[in-house]
């Protein structure tokens, strides 16, 4: 209710404020943002609910929003805001971002969008969003799926083209949150002994980071070939800020980790398939059911 009294004007809707967590947001577990999760399912269970805002951290809101939307099967909008500036600050940025979110979550024209995100006046969809500056109140894009629409001072709501949406994913059962997914970078002069020590861990997933399209070198690909020969499930993504991987060289590039059984990300960058392979390690997804789910999700618009 502290945001709230924060509002000059009054909101574009009735809200009811549900309290789930109070931490940084570069805190949170992956079971804590299920967490989350099932709060939202939770206030979509009141059939008088229009939408679902979620104020979040800016550090890993693009993490948390693109879980919720991969579970996502209800018309109504999910919409994930925060803030650059402290709530102290002589000119906060919350309590407008926040007017904007709700305005955003309670319009029919966000509708059969899925999770989006609202900053700064513009919405995005939460596939493909990202953080793109650490300070700016602009703090936010979405370069390979673009913007979804913009939302003025006053409310007024404006939707662009409505993009395709995979089918919603299971929530997993309690009990699943130890499993261990980690990402392991590529780069110059780069060794195989973090992935290595990612494996000894006892990973059930990596996430490897290449560079360019999607590439990594020969030491590497050889342990993602003893990785996946032992069960381990690898997805390639990319450093890179837009654009597909694309499996095209050899050497240890993209096209050798294909065959060592690694999994493209499509356009999903590393931070969304950290969150999309840990979703679909919790509910037993196979290996196979795991590449088609990323080939749907990083599919170009």
């Amino acid at each position: 209710m502290r945001v709230l009294s924060s509002l000059q004007n009054p909101t574009a809707y009735p809200v009811r404020v549900v309290d789930v967590s109070r931490q940084g947001s570069y805190l949170l577990t992956f079971g804590e943002m299920l967490a989350i999760c099932r709060a939202v399912v939770e206030a979509l269970s009141d059939p008088m609910a229009l939408g679902v805002v979620v104020t979040h951290g800016t550090d890993t809101m693009e993490e948390t929003a693109f879980l919720v939307d991969l579970i996502h099967d209800d018309p109504r909008p999910i919409v994930f805001t925060g803030a650059q500036r402290a709530a102290d600050s002589p000119e906060p940025d919350g309590p407008d971002n926040l007017a904007r979110a709700i305005a955003v979550a309670g319009s029919i024209e966000a509708r059969g969008r899925g999770v989006l995100l609202c900053f700064a006046g513009r919405i995005f969809p939460a596939r493909g969003v990202r953080k793109t500056h650490t300070r700016s109140l602009d703090a936010f894009a979405n370069p390979d799926f673009g913007p979804a629409g913009s939302v003025t001072e006053t409310g007024e709501v404006r939707m662009g083209e409505l993009l395709p949406r995979a089918d919603a994913l299971p929530l997993p059962t309690s009990g699943v949150d130890h499993l261990r997914v980690d990402m392991v970078a590529a780069h110059p002069g780069a060794d195989s002994m973090l992935l290595r020590a990612s494996l000894a861990a006892g990973a059930a997933g990596v996430v490897l980071q290449g560079t360019g399209n999607g590439n990594a070198n020969p030491s590497m690909c050889e342990a993602v070939a003893e990785a996946t020969a032992a069960g381990v499930v690898v997805v390639v993504s990319t450093r890179v800020h837009a654009g597909p991987v694309v499996p095209v060289y050899g050497n240890g590039g993209g096209k050798d980790l294909v065959a060592a059984g690694a999994i493209p990300s499509g356009l999903l960058r590393p931070s969304q398939s950290l969150i999309l392979l840990g979703l679909l390690l919790r509910t037993g997804a196979s290996h196979d059911e795991i590449a088609r789910t990323f080939s749907q999700c990083g599919a170009p618009p």
